[in-house]
C-alpha cells in the first residue's frame, strides 16, 4: 500500500474518532483537507472545490429563505395551524405527520426543526405531556420529508453536486450521473416517506420514551411579570373568545383581567369575546410575553413612548433590567419616571419578587429590586451594563417583532422558487439565490439577519467533505476498497450490492454526519459500478436515501442532535426507535430503486 493511502487512512480514522467524540465536524473535516493539501495528496484547487460547489451554495441560500419565512411569521402561522386545537399527543403526532414532511420537502430541515422545538415544547408544558413523546418524531418526520425533492435536505444537494463534478471529469459517466431533476428523487421518496410515516404512527410511537420527570423542569417558572396588552383594531383575535384565542393555554401565563370601556372583567370567563381596544392584563414569564408581543395587533400598554408599529420596533430590542437604590425612578409611578427621556427605553412589564402584581403597569411605584422588561434602543445593554441605576442588565434573544405585513409576500416568493425548480427554467443554485435575494430586496428579512441565519459550521463541513472525498480517490483507497468489495459483495448480485451500499452508508451516517457519509461512500459506489459494468446511478441513489436514514443515533443528523437535549433522550432511545425504521426503509429502497433507475 502506498504511503498516500496509509496517510489518508490514518487521517480518516482520526476524523471518525473525532466525530464520535463529538468534536466540531467543520474543524475536523477542514483540518483533514488542509493536511491532505500540505502533503500533496490533493491540489489547493481540489481542496477548495467544495466551497464553489453548487450544492453547498444552494444550502446557504436555503438558510436565508427559511429565516425569512420565520421572520415574517409565516412559519409561526404554520405552527399554529399545525397544532390547531389538538389536545392529545396522538392528535399532535398525526398533525405533524400530515404537514412536516410536506414542509421539509421544500425547506431545509434544520430551521424547520429549530422553529418547531419551542412550539411543541410549549404545547407539552401546557398539556403536561412529556416532550420525549413528540420531539424525536419531529426530527424523523422532517428527515423523511427531505427525501421527496432535490432541495429537501442538504444531502441530496451534496450528492447531486458530486454527480455533476464526476460527470464533468469522467465524460463516459455523463448520462448515468447526470444531475437530478427537482422531483426525480420523489419517485422513490414518496413511497419511502409513506412507509416511514406509517411506521412512526403505528409502531414507532409505542417505542418512544415517556419521561414525565422532565415536565417538572419545563413547568418551573422564573420571574413572573405583570404586563398589559391592548387589542388594536387590526388584531386577528377580535371576535374570538378567550378560549378560541388560546390565551388560557399559553405556558407560564395567567390572564388576570380584561378592561373594557373602564369596566373590569375579572375573573375572565373562557367565553369572553375579545373586542378592539380591550386591555388584557397578564402575569407571565418573559418568553411567553415575547410570544404575545409577536401577535400582530396585540401591543403592550407601557407609556406614551412605546413604539407600537412593528416597522418602528425593528430598531428596538427587549431587555431586562433590575432597579437599584440609586435609580432616580425609585418611589415614582412608572408613567412619571420618564424612562424614554432618561434611558431611551419604555417599560413594558414589571416583576416584583415574592408577589403577583395587579393593576396597570404605568401605576406601579418602583422599588429597589424590581425587574423591568424594557423596549430599548439597540445599544441599551452595552450603554447601561455598568450604570449604577441598575443592578443587572441583560438582553433577550429572539425578541424582535415579526414582519407580519410581509408574510403573504414570503409565501408567494417560496411558491415562485418551487415553480422555478419544477420548470427547470433556471439552474437550481441560480433560482435559490434569486429568491433569497428577493426576500432581502422586498424586506422579508434584513441583510444582517440573512447573514446571521446562515449556519456556517454546516456549510464548512459540507464544503470540506468534497475535498476529503477527492483525497480518498487520489490516494488509491477508493479503488482498492472497490476491488475488495467487488470480490466479496459482487457475488451478492445487483440487489445484494444495492442493499450492501445502503446499509454501509447508513452505518457511516450513524457515526459521522450524513453529508460526510455521502461524500465518503460516493466514490466507492461509482468505482464498484465501474468494476462490475453496471450503471452507477442506482447505487448513488441508494446513498441518497441511506444518508438521509439518520435515525439510529443523534450524531448522524443535526436535527437529531437539536432534539436530543430538549427531549431528555438517551442514545438508546434512537437505537430502539430508529433501528427498525432504518431496516424497513433499507428494504423499501432496495426493492424500489431498480424499478426507477435500472442497473
Amino acid at each position: 500500500m502506498a504511503w498516500e493511502a496509509i496517510f489518508c487512512l490514518v487521517v480518516l480514522l482520526g476524523v471518525l474518532w473525532g466525530l464520535l467524540a463529538n468534536r466540531a465536524p467543520d474543524a475536523l473535516l477542514l483540518g483533514a483537507v488542509v493536511l491532505f493539501a500540505l502533503v500533496g495528496i490533493i491540489t489547493p484547487q481540489e481542496a477548495l472545490t467544495g466551497f464553489s460547489n453548487p450544492g453547498m451554495l444552494t444550502v446557504a441560500a436555503l438558510f436565508v429563505i427559511a429565516a425569512a419565512m420565520r421572520e415574517t411569521g409565516a412559519l409561526d402561522a404554520a405552527g399554529a395551524w399545525l397544532l390547531g386545537r389538538a389536545r392529545t399527543h396522538r392528535s399532535v403526532l398525526a398533525r405533524m405527520a400530515a404537514s412536516l414532511p410536506l414542509m421539509s420537502a421544500f425547506l431545509n430541515n434544520t430551521p424547520i426543526v429549530a422553529m418547531f422545538i419551542p412550539i411543541i415544547s410549549s404545547w407539552c408544558r401546557t398539556h403536561r405531556v412529556a416532550p420525549s413523546r413528540l420531539l424525536l418524531p419531529l426530527s424523523y418526520f422532517c428527515i423523511i420529508g427531505g427525501t421527496c425533492t432535490l432541495i429537501g435536505t442538504s444531502t441530496n444537494l451534496v450528492v447531486n453536486g458530486l454527480m455533476t463534478e464526476t460527470s464533468r471529469s469522467t465524460p463516459a459517466l455523463g448520462e448515468s450521473l447526470r444531475p437530478m431533476t427537482f422531483f426525480e428523487v420523489g419517485y422513490v421518496g414518496l413511497p419511502y416517506a409513506a412507509i416511514g410515516i406509517a411506521y412512526m404512527l403505528l409502531i414507532g410511537r409505542r417505542l418512544l420514551p415517556n419521561r414525565k420527570d422532565l415536565i417538572e423542569g419545563l413547568m418551573d417558572s422564573p420571574r413572573e411579570y405583570l404586563v398589559n396588552m391592548r387589542v388594536q383594531p387590526d388584531c386577528r383575535l377580535i371576535g374570538r373568545t378567550v378560549e378560541q384565542a388560546d390565551l388560557r393555554h399559553l405556558p407560564g401565563l395567567f390572564l388576570i383581567e380584561v378592561v373594557r370601556d373602564y369596566r373590569v372583567i375579572s375573573p375572565v370567563p373562557p367565553d369572553c369575546i375579545l373586542r378592539a381596544s380591550d386591555v388584557l392584563t397578564f402575569a407571565g414569564v418573559v418568553g411567553t410575553i415575547v410570544d404575545l408581543e409577536k401577535i400582530p395587533g396585540l401591543v403592550p400598554v407601557a407609556d406614551d413612548s412605546y413604539e407600537d408599529q412593528a416597522a418602528q420596533r425593528r430598531n428596538e430590542v427587549l431587555c431586562e433590567a433590575v432597579v437599584s437604590q440609586a435609580c432616580p425612578g425609585v418611589g415614582k409611578a412608572i408613567r412619571d419616571a420618564d424612562f424614554r427621556a432618561t434611558y431611551n427605553a419604555a417599560v413594558i412589564a414589571v416583576h416584583r419578587g415574592g408577589r403577583r402584581l395587579v393593576g396597570r403597569v404605568g401605576d406601579i411605584v418602583l422599588r429597589p429590586g424590581d425587574a423591568l422588561l424594557l423596549q430599548a434602543g439597540a445599544h441599551f445593554v452595552r450603554a447601561h451594563r455598568n450604570n449604577p441605576d441598575f443592578l443587572l442588565v441583560s438582553g433577550i434573544e429572539d425578541s424582535g417583532p415579526v414582519r407580519s405585513e410581509k408574510a403573504l409576500l414570503s409565501v408567494v416568493l417560496l411558491l415562485v422558487l418551487v415553480a422555478l425548480l419544477i420548470s427547470g427554467v433556471l439552474p437550481t443554485v441560480v433560482a435559490v439565490f434569486l429568491v433569497a435575494g428577493l426576500m432581502i430586496v422586498f424586506r422579508c428579512i434584513s441583510a444582517s439577519s440573512a447573514r446571521n441565519s446562515i449556519d456556517w459550521q454546516t456549510l464548512i463541513a459540507i464544503a470540506a467533505a468534497f475535498g476529503l472525498a477527492k483525497a480518498m480517490e487520489n490516494s488509491g483507497i477508493v479503488h482498492a476498497t472497490a476491488d475488495y468489495l467487488v470480490d466479496h459483495a459482487g457475488r451478492l448480485g445487483s440487489y445484494g450490492l444495492l442493499a450492501y451500499i445502503f446499509f454501509m452508508t447508513a452505518v457511516f451516517t450513524a457515526v459521522i454526519t450524513n453529508t460526510a457519509a455521502a461524500a465518503l461512500i460516493f466514490p466507492f459506489a461509482v468505482a464498484i459500478a465501474d468494476e462490475m459494468g453496471i450503471s452507477p446511478r442506482p447505487l448513488v441513489m441508494a446513498i441518497v436515501f441511506a444518508a438521509s436514514a439518520s435515525f439510529v443515533s443523534p450524531i448522524g443528523y443535526q436535527t437529531n442532535m437539536m432534539v436530543y437535549g430538549p427531549g431528555g433522550y438517551k442514545f438508546g432511545d434512537f437505537v430502539r426507535v430508529g433501528l427498525p425504521l432504518t431496516v424497513l426503509l433499507g428494504v423499501c429502497a432496495t426493492l424500489l430503486i431498480p424499478l426507477v433507475w435500472p442497473f
